[in-house]
């Protein structure tokens, strides 16, 4: 009985672990176009959490390169990548978390940064920025932030 009772105990303490399980970045699976068909979370994304990182300099910081009809209030859009205006009409749910996690398997020659990437990365070290990464395995974003971001990308319908 005990041991009946240990499992249990084991079981449903471990099982909300599992639901929440999150890929790590060596996990993930890029299809033969770059895509990431699964998510990486198992967690829908939230669009106002993804507008957040899109516009922090501390982490997506879309805004930087790209224009797009979602956050056209905000100061200095980039226009080195393209307008995301209408993204969603243009790729599949798939595509866009491909890009995200690393746009170089999509797009051979992309200048745009590999958020969710541990992978042959250039990194400054402190005497250049003077906050460098501790840890080789640190992504620019959580899994998470990736699938908010996705979730705000895809509200952008309109042409």
């Amino acid at each position: 009985m005990r041991t009946l009772f240990a499992l249990c105990v084991a079981a449903t303490t471990a099982f909300p672990a599992i639901l929440n399980a999150e890929t790590a970045p060596t996990a993930v699976s890029f299809t033969e176009y770059g895509e990431v068909l699964e998510s990486l979370t198992g967690v829908p994304g939230n669009p106002e959490e993804g507008y957040k990182a899109a516009v922090s300099r501390g982490t997506g910081n879309c805004v930087a390169c790209h224009t797009a009809e979602g956050w056209s209030k905000e100061q200095f859009p980039g226009d080195v990548g393209p307008d995301l205006t209408g993204v969603a009409t243009r790729h599949e749910a798939a595509q866009l978390r491909g890009i995200l996690v690393n746009a170089k398997h999509t797009f051979p020659e992309t200048v745009m940064p590999a958020f969710y990437n541990v992978s042959d990365l250039y990194r400054l070290g402190d005497g250049y920025t003077g906050k460098a990464a501790k840890s080789l395995d640190v992504t620019v974003m959580t899994a998470q932030q990736i699938e908010d971001i996705l979730a705000l990308l895809l509200t952008f319908t309109e042409e």
